[in-house]
């Protein structure tokens, strides 16, 4: 047998560290600059980060998605899993950990796909956290629907001029530069005529129209941005990968990335169970503990469980990325668990709001924040309802339907099969 859910006691002794580091060092920066984390450092904010992101270096955990020539551990999906649902807890866990999205799958693409010039250009200045970028796909008639999109790439000479308007640009606002997707040959569809490119945002012609602000922040720092692409000329080395191989690059990249997501809301929502718990054994009514009523208990055991289901799920799937090598032939369990992700966290902190009471539905504790997360996960890397489609046509490729009258588990019929095989009629 080959099962084992022990993890090694040398990368457990890593994760122990870890989580004592995000807990001591790392929360108290979500508490006092809760939105400053994908923004540039100024002196401020360096004199407290920059000696936590060399404390992580010294232990070997800095941009552990990437392999060791780049900076990182080369770590597995599996690991990234474990490692994720610790930094799940925390805002700024993931930046001080060179993890934060949308950088990890930006930095993952440019590593694979990326020129000599073009990793020297921006993915050590992003390994090294000292810029941020943004990944501009999405539009604002299309959605995440390929099929619907309406940016163009078109060469002229040793340029291409980019045309078009994306949404949700995430961190636009404070990126160097985005990764652009756009049609460059319409009439060979979105899996074969799209194409991506390294955009600096400063380029003329590049204009962030508005920034979004996400249901928990304040409007002024929104950055979730709406950016217009009018006439951007790019050189022709700004091109991502192979001409017309979009779709492609995207799928590496958003492969690991919803992993990522899942194993992070495994930690966010067992933090939330953590605080019910605490509040459950705290408040009393009627002279009992809110741990002896029977439908806090209830809310207790479904969130147990429905958090281990989950956690288990993300690791295999993790497991089986690691084992294939390849996303393609995980992609049935990566969606599974992409929409299940916003569903638990939505559970999980909904019960933990309700046994905290009028206390839960204000902003003095991190359930709120946590609370409109779980709508956020159900957007972000492509809709549930996306998944749901992708889902359900995986299962049913295994499966074949029948052409007799009855289906084949019929009892009448199978009873009959029985009786002649064992010689009974």
């Amino acid at each position: 047998m080959a099962w084992d859910f022990d993890t090694d006691p040398e990368f457990q002794q890593k994760l122990d560290w870890v989580a004592q580091f995000v807990r001591d060092e790392v929360e108290p920066l979500d508490l006092v600059w809760p939105y400053d984390n994908y923004k540039p450092l100024d002196d401020e904010h360096r004199r407290i980060v920059d000696p936590l992101k060399q404390r992580v270096r010294e232990q070997g955990l800095w941009a552990c998605h990437l392999e060791p020539a780049l900076g990182g551990q080369g770590y597995g999906q599996l690991k990234l899993a474990l490692l994720n649902e610790i930094l799940g807890r925390s805002t700024w866990a993931p930046t001080i950990f060179g993890t934060q999205a949308p950088d990890t799958g930006n930095a993952e693409i440019i590593a694979h796909f990326g020129t000599e010039e073009q990793k020297a250009q921006y993915l050590q200045p992003l390994l090294d956290g000292e810029i941020f970028s943004c990944y501009s796909m999405t539009e604002p008639q299309g959605g995440a629907d390929v099929a619907g999109f309406q940016t163009t790439a078109v060469r002229d000479g040793d340029e291409w001029v980019i045309n078009g308007r994306k949404f949700f640009s995430s961190n636009a606002r404070y990126a160097t530069f985005c990764i652009v997707m756009a049609y460059t040959d319409k009439e060979a569809g979105p899996h074969k005529g799209m194409s991506m490119f390294l955009v600096p945002t400063d380029t003329p012609g590049l204009t962030i129209e508005r920034n979004f602000a996400l249901i928990h922040e304040p409007e002024e720092e929104g950055s979730e941005a709406l950016i217009d692409y009018a006439d951007v000329r790019v050189p022709s080395t700004a091109l991502l990968g192979d001409e017309g191989r979009a779709f492609e690059v995207a799928q590496v990249r958003l492969g690991g990335g919803r992993v990522h997501h899942a194993m992070r809301t495994v930690g966010l929502a067992q933090r939330a169970l953590d605080m019910m718990c605490e509040r459950a054994l705290s408040r009393t009514t009627r002279g009992k503990p809110l741990a002896d009523r029977e439908t806090v208990q209830t809310y207790i055991a479904e969130s147990y469980a429905q958090l281990k289901q989950f956690r288990l799920f993300v690791l295999q799937t993790a497991w089986l990325i690691d084992k294939t090598k390849d996303y393609s032939q995980c992609r049935t369990d990566i969606s599974a668990i992409k929409f299940l992700t916003p569903k638990v966290l939505h559970d999980i902190v909904q019960r933990s709001i309700q046994v905290h009471g009028a206390l839960g539905v204000t902003r003095a504790t991190p359930l709120h924040k946590m609370w409109v997360t779980a709508p956020a996960m159900g957007l972000v890397d492509g809709p549930t309802e996306v998944h749901l489609r992708q889902v359900a046509r995986g299962v049913l490729k295994g499966q074949q339907g029948t052409d007799g009258a009855w289906p084949t588990e019929f009892l009448p019929d199978k009873v009959e099969a029985a009786k002649r095989k064992l010689g009974l009629v």
